[in-house]
């Protein structure tokens, strides 16, 4: 299987390195990124998009979204031959803005995949257009799958929760860190200190509830003593609304996601 992605971004770079050793080819105007990955990776490069993509089974669009339409009609050209599967990693770009920017073209897989997968440990929601074929669905399913886990959609309307939960989530970890930090600060530890006691927090209460059998909300209650440390600092949440405001700022993510699809197929 020849991948070609178009982009050597970060995400890119990520799951080209998850890839190594299959063969791929970068498309990418700046030479200093096809440089760096062609020394690292072994891949081969070009600057624009040409000929080289002809033979491509599967098309990675690594692009700002704001570019997907010139990426596009650059493409369009080359995809006749192979007919390969497009991959796009876009976000706010919908499969049928694509498809119509792309001739009609429907072997389509849309993505939504988030920041951790800089470290192989992302997850990615996933859909299908209505070109897609089962071997290309297993193709991305696999390609995705290197830099993370993936939950495959019914439908591409469940992208802009997916966006509001995982794509966005972990700049909401980030925040609650940050505040962690803060707080342990302001009672007199060290920043390190701090930062330490939040980010081991964060990634043992996670594992402990990817691995538990119990729900979340038991693992909750298991840590909180009525009248305890916990229950002080839960009680003063709830009373706050900590919990409905993160649900409505996830809500306001979504809504968002909804309105850049808009505003980028429009036209």
């Amino acid at each position: 299987m020849k991948i070609s992605f178009i982009g050597g971004g970060n995400m890119a770079t990520a799951l080209i390195a998850g890839l190594a050793g299959k063969q791929m080819h970068v498309v990418d105007p700046n030479a200093e990124a096809l440089q760096r990955l062609a020394a690292r990776y072994g891949v081969s490069t070009s600057p624009a998009i040409d000929g080289a993509l002809a033979a491509s089974d599967v098309i990675v669009l690594a692009v700002k979204p704001q570019n997907m339409r010139d990426v596009a009609a650059a493409l369009r050209p080359h995809l006749a031959e192979s007919k390969p599967l497009i991959l796009s990693i876009a976000a706010g770009i919908r499969g049928a803005d694509l498809a119509r920017w792309l001739g009609g073209y429907s072997a389509i897989v849309r993505t939504m995949p988030n920041t951790p997968a800089l470290i192989g440990l992302g997850i990615t929601g996933m859909v299908a257009m209505d070109g897609v074929s089962e071997a290309q669905k297993q193709a991305a399913d696999a390609i995705m799958k290197a830099v993370g886990q993936t939950v495959w959609l019914d439908d591409e309307a469940q992208i802009d929760p997916v966006t509001a939960v995982s794509g966005s989530g972990p700049a909401y970890v980030f925040y609650f860190i940050e505040a962690m930090q803060q707080a342990a600060v302001e009672l007199g530890l060290s920043e390190e200190q701090g930062k330490q006691l939040a980010l081991a927090t964060f990634v043992g209460a996670a594992q402990l509830a990817a691995q538990s059998s119990d729900p979340v909300p038991v693992l909750r209650d298991k840590v909180t003593s009525k009248g305890g440390t916990t229950y002080a600092a839960l009680t003063s949440m709830e009373q706050s609304g900590v919990k409905e405001r993160i649900v409505a700022a996830v809500k306001a993510a979504a809504a968002r996601g909804r309105e850049l699809g808009d505003e980028l197929g429009a036209g």
